[in-house]
């Protein structure tokens, strides 16, 4: 079975801080290929402009498979800032639509329900990861059995601190992160 990942990185960022727990994503791809080969696996995120932190850490995910899908964030005048890249993921999801016989959607955001229900429609399986927590009522109900919870799996995709591969989920909204762990971790230099 040919498996393509889809993840709202956003989505899963806010979802593991309130889990208190971080991804490994070379784990993530691992445990996503039980289903089949990956065929694709696409991470989606916002950036902030010409932040070179996240440019590294986008390479670290290139590194670990995913290809990178990325606009800028818009700051808002309260000074909050997002990114939505639902149309995207779910563009993605259709125009490769040939290329994969499940879809791995790594999100619980409540606007990909709509997408779920025709990729069924068009014969297609698929799985959501979230958590039990942080899925949408929807998503929830239009996956049922093939929902995923991502407590249940944690042992399989958590990173540890012995993990070689260093990469945090925060580091990619808020450039916070130590670079040079990251490069040594991957074998560069800073």
């Amino acid at each position: 079975m040919r498996v393509a990942v889809f993840v709202d990185g956003s989505n899963l960022y806010f979802t593991l801080r309130a889990l208190n727990w971080k991804v490994d994503y070379r784990l993530l791809l691992e445990y996503c290929s039980e289903w089949g080969d990956v065929v694709d696996a696409v991470f989606y995120t916002g950036v902030k402009a010409g932040d070179e932190k996240q440019k590294k850490f986008f390479s670290a995910l290139n590194d670990c498979g995913f290809s990178v899908i990325s606009k800028p964030l818009k700051v808002y005048a309260n000074g909050a800032s997002k990114a939505n890249l639902d149309v995207e993921i779910v563009l993605d999801m259709f125009t490769t639509i040939d290329n994969y016989d499940m879809a791995i959607l790594i999100s619980g955001d409540c606007d990909f329900e709509r997408a779920l229900q025709h990729l069924r429609a068009c014969g297609k399986q698929f799985k959501v990861i979230s958590s039990r927590q942080g899925v949408s009522r929807e998503l929830r109900n239009i996956s049922g059995m093939h929902f995923i919870d991502l407590e249940n799996i944690r042992n399989k995709v958590e990173r540890t601190q012995d993990d070689d591969w260093v990469a945090d989920e925060q580091m990619y909204l808020n450039g916070d992160f130590d670079i040079g762990s990251i490069l040594t971790a991957l074998g560069e230099t800073s």
